[in-house]
């Protein structure tokens, strides 16, 4: 307990925080167990509906979705908007000077605002988003901010850790946002200016040893979260958004080996020459 009391904050006395940590950690990781096995949320390649690829294999069949779908413009700013919101009105609902929680409103305020920024101007759109996964995934990235702001608001007047994580936290943000938006960069240079929805094999960057370079990239900004908060429940929500985008990388990998025969079989998923 020491050695991890070096690392992080001690739990705080809410019944909320302790159980939402065990609850957000479980879930996430049962939802990357479900993209391994093929139950996939409905967005991007994975919703069915009018996709297609170069590949000669035949289209996927149209899937029915339990609430129905919207394009997928607008789901993505559904998925990210509230998050958005709650961090940006937390510099003005609990108001700080300590170093370490204006940190991490900024990196998250900043986080979900480069994917909307994203939304409108970067990514290209053909297809829907289902609203079932639309509303699961914005409830969790929502949710997920306003913990781990209220975690952090725990903290306030308690003795730092041991160990400040600080510095490495602020290298790992710019790192994984800097990649990340590089990577979704490459990827919308891929798609047809007709917003035909054709896939292709991305390449450079990260793309010639893993097809999910811009994950990788998003588990190190959800890790620089923790790093610059080092609060219980940051840690688990890390975690727990790892294990979800291992599943969600290995079912890509899965999906572009089905379709694509000259898939080079040398790129793995996630973590180069590794996974």
């Amino acid at each position: 307990m020491e050695i991890v009391t070096s690392f992080v904050y001690p739990p705080p006395p809410s019944i909320l925080l302790n159980t939402m940590s065990v609850v957000g950690l479980v879930s996430l990781a049962k939802v990357g167990w479900s993209e391994v096995r093929g139950n996939h949320l409905k967005y991007s390649k994975f919703n069915n509906n009018k996709s297609s690829s170069s590949s000669s294999s035949p289209p996927p069949q149209p899937q029915k979705h339990g609430l129905g779908s919207f394009s997928s413009r607008t789901g993505m700013l559904l998925l990210y908007t509230p998050a958005f919101l709650a961090a940006a009105s937390s510099f003005f609902l609990v108001p700080s000077d300590d170093l370490r929680f204006l940190l991490l409103k900024s990196a998250l305020a900043l986080h979900f605002f480069k994917r909307i920024f994203e939304v409108m101007f970067v990514h290209k759109y053909s297809g829907e988003m289902a609203i079932d996964s639309a509303l699961t995934i914005t409830t969790s990235y929502f949710s997920s901010t306003a913990l781990m702001l209220y975690s952090q608001s725990f903290t306030l007047g308690l003795p730092e850790p041991h160990f400040d994580l600080i510095p490495l936290g602020i290298a790992m943000f710019v790192v994984g946002i800097v990649g990340n938006l590089y990577h979704h960069v490459l990827l919308a240079k891929l798609r047809s200016e007709d917003g035909t929805k054709e896939y292709k094999i991305p390449k450079g960057g990260l793309f010639d040893t893993i097809i999910c370079p811009h994950y990788l990239f998003e588990i190190l900004v959800f890790w620089s979260f923790f790093m610059v908060s080092q609060t219980i429940y940051s840690f688990t929500f890390a975690m727990g958004t790892t294990f979800y985008l291992v599943g969600r990388s290995y079912a890509t990998r899965s999906w572009y080996l089905s379709k694509f025969d000259d898939f080079p079989k040398h790129i793995k998923a996630l973590i180069p020459f590794v996974f």
